[in-house]
Parts: C-alpha cells; structure tokens; sequence
C-alpha cells in the first residue's frame, strides 16, 4: 500500500472548529478520554514543580539533588513510553491509554507516602512510566481517528490540555498552601494525583479502537503479502530502527530532545527560579505564572492551526526561535524588573508550550501504521528523557556556579537541535494515514 497525500481543494479558513465535527461519535469520546488523561498527566507532574521547594527543604536536599528527582521522572518516562509504545501497536491504543493512566495516578500519590529521598526517587521513577506512556497512546489513538486535513487542530486542541491540567495544578497548589503548611501541603498535592485514575472508567465503556489499528492488525494476523514485504512481522521497536525508518527515528528523537530539553529547564525550574532568584511569596509565584499558563494554553491552540495552515516544519520553527531569544530576556531581567515578568511569561509560555502542538501529528505522519506507536512512542519520550531529563539535572548542577537564571539559558541550545533536526524531516501536512503502509 502506498501512502498518498490529499489535499482539500477549497482553501479552509485558519480558524474554525471544522475539526471537531469531522470526528466520528468515537473520535469525539475518544478526544475527551486523550485529552482529560493528558490535562491530568500534566497535573501529577506539575505538582511537583510547585512543591519542588517544600520538599527539598523536607529532605535537606542540593540543587542537583532537586534537579535529579525531575531527571529521573522523565528518564524513565523514556522506558514508559517506548513500552506504552510498543504495547499500543500489539494490545491496541485503548487499553493502553488505561494502564498508563492507572500508572501515573497510583505512583503519583505514593509520592505523598515517601519519607526520604530515596523513596520520593523510587515513586517518582515509576510515576514515570505511566507519564511517558499516556501521550504515547492518547495521542496515537486522535491521529488515527482524526481527518488528515484536521489532524494538526484536533492534535493541537488535545495537546492544550496540557495547559489546564497546569492551571488545575497551580490552584491547587495555591489553595493547600493557604491550608495546611508548605511541609505537610506538597504532600496533599501528591495525594490528589490519585483522582486521574477515574477516568479509566470512563475510557473502558465508551472508547473503541480506530478502524486503521485493526486493519492494520488484520493484516499482520493473515500474513499479508503486504505487511510481509514491508517488515511488519518484526517486532515494532525492531521496525523503527530498520533502513527505510531509522533516518525517521534519528531525527524525530532529535526534534523531541530539542523541545522536550526547551521546556523542561525552563518550566520546571520557574516556580523554584521566581521564589529563590525573584524572592516572590507563594501568592506572588502563583499571580506570576499565570499568565505563563495562559499563555501556553493560547499557544497550543494558536500552533494548532498554524500546522494545519502553514505547514508542520514552519510552525515548529517559528515557535523554537522565539521562545530561544524570549527565554534569555525572561531570565536575564534586571532584579528591579519584576512588572515586565508576566508579559515576557506570557510569551514564553505561548512559545515554549506552543511547540509541542504539533508532535502528536507530525509523529503519526512521519510514521507507518505497522510501527506508529513504537516510533511515536520512542522519539518523543526519548526526547524528554535526554532533552528533559540530562537538562534538569545539568541546569541544577550549573546553577551552583552561575545562579538559577544563567542556567536556564541553556536552553537556547536545545531549540538550536529543533532547527537542525527539522532540516532533515520532510513536511507531512494533509497525510492520509492507511493501514499497515
């Protein structure tokens, strides 16, 4: 089967809501599934960010120390979402949107439990795995119960989620604080993580399997000429690293460590960078980052339809140069220039939290439905693993020397990787997916 690409023949208008229409009744309930595990999946991570300097006071711990337990999340992350990968190509994207999300619920609230580092480290870990896999199935699943000419949108709309979940994260930081003591509170905040795991209810009775997955599972069951010929027989992980895909798996793992390592040194190193650089009380953090979160939120959805209008590689590209020049300005501000943070926030967040709009789209696209889920799977969590998980650590260690700020213009390097990645990536805008491909 040979993959072809279509193209509408009226010019649709940029912004619109066609692409929630064009779902069918279980693409539009598999959205909300995809897109609330992903809101969730940002809250249990998110909290720790905010209760990042509660518990390093807590366990008495470095700045390195306070970088690793954010390292080792997202390191395994990496493992979640190759295993949650593979796991979608052979068990189907529905089932393992539910383990990943049980995953992530349960070793968020053991997160609560820990009563050294050691454990906190432990729960994180495999808080991790569930972290990694949920996007690897939520998103596979949307791209293939979208319309190729809407996928970049309804990607970009679920990817937004993102910024809600942040949102919900910050108020209930802000509300537990006002509560009960910063050294009882991030605990609390650990604890709500459980709440996610209802929604596994909720996918179980009313989400089913993309006809695309099944076909493509059909096939591979009858041996068919086909699938044989093109390697779809092997193992999915195998697949991805084979001559006609390895150029793909290169460079999309490339284009994630960019993004990935992009916003994690900023993001979660901000609410500790505004309390200990800024000196900003806990209201001041959560009035500061405000409109760093709706900013992103705005940005998801700005990207959405900048994939779909302009092109995939253009989008990634606007979006990784300027959020490289805002982050330098942002972290660079004279100490006196508090009043200018939140436009900066704004427009970091919009950028920074923008660009990964397009992920969920580009990866499906670049991909065959014979190896979607590995390969989507293995470079976006690879990426977060070494852009995100090696750049925690290496601003925290850098930061001993340079102060918190200087450090996190590191990075500026990580959205230079997103240029030089997308220059060997083709452009995929409108790609019909097909079964087996």
């Amino acid at each position: 089967m040979e993959t072809r690409t279509v193209r509408t023949r009226e010019r649709v208008a940029l912004v619109n809501f066609d692409w929630y229409k064009t779902l069918s009744p279980n693409g539009k309930r598999g959205f909300w599934a995809s897109a609330a595990g992903w809101a969730l999946d940002a809250f249990d991570f998110q909290v720790l960010t905010f209760g990042l300097v509660a518990i390093a006071a807590a366990f008495h711990l470095t700045g390195s120390q306070r970088g690793f337990v954010g390292t080792v999340t997202l390191l395994v992350s990496a493992l979640g979402g190759v295993l949650a990968g593979m796991l979608a190509d052979r068990i189907g994207r529905v089932k393992t949107l539910m383990v990943t999300v049980g995953v992530y619920s349960l070793f968020t609230f053991l997160s609560g439990l820990a009563q050294n580092y050691e454990q906190l480290l432990l729960f994180r870990a495999l808080q991790g795995l569930g972290f990694g896999g949920e996007w690897a199935a939520g998103a596979i699943l949307i791209a293939e119960l979208s319309d190729p000419q809407q996928r970049g949108r309804v990607l970009g709309w679920m990817q937004s989620f993102w910024a809600i979940g942040w949102a919900l994260a910050l108020i209930a930081f802000v509300v537990v604080y006002q509560i009960v003591p910063p050294s009882t509170g991030w605990r609390v905040l650990f604890w709500l993580g459980i709440l996610p795991a209802l929604l596994i209810l909720y996918v179980r009775r009313y989400v089913r399997e993309p006809e695309i997955y099944l076909d493509t599972r059909r096939a591979l069951q009858a041996h068919d000429p086909e699938a044989v010929r093109k390697h779809a027989d092997r193992p999915t992980l195998v697949q991805i690293f084979m001559p006609d895909l390895l150029k793909t798996t290169v460079f999309g793992s490339l284009l994630a460590v960019g993004a990935q390592g992009g916003y994690y040194m900023i993001f979660f190193w901000l609410p500790s960078y505004l309390a200990t650089v800024r000196h900003l009380p806990v209201l001041g953090t959560g009035i500061t980052l405000l409109p760093v979160i709706v900013g992103a939120y705005l940005g998801y959805l700005t990207s959405a339809y900048f994939n779909d209008g302009l092109g995939r590689r253009i989008t990634f590209a606007l979006f990784a140069v300027v959020s490289g020049i805002v982050v330098v300005l942002y972290t660079q501000l004279p100490q006196g220039a508090v009043a200018i943070l939140p436009v900066l926030g704004f427009i970091l967040g919009f950028t920074a939290s923008g660009i990964f709009s397009g992920f969920g789209s580009y990866l499906a696209e670049v991909y065959p439905s014979r190896a979607r889920g590995a390969g989507q799977g293995f470079c976006y969590n690879v990426g977060r693993a070494i852009g995100g998980g090696v750049g925690l650590f290496a601003v925290g260690a850098i930061s001993v020397k340079t102060g918190l700020g200087a450090a996190i213009t590191l990075a500026v390097v990580a959205y230079g990787i997103c240029l030089l990645a997308l220059a060997f990536l083709p452009e995929t805008r409108g790609k019909a997916l097909v079964p087996v491909d």
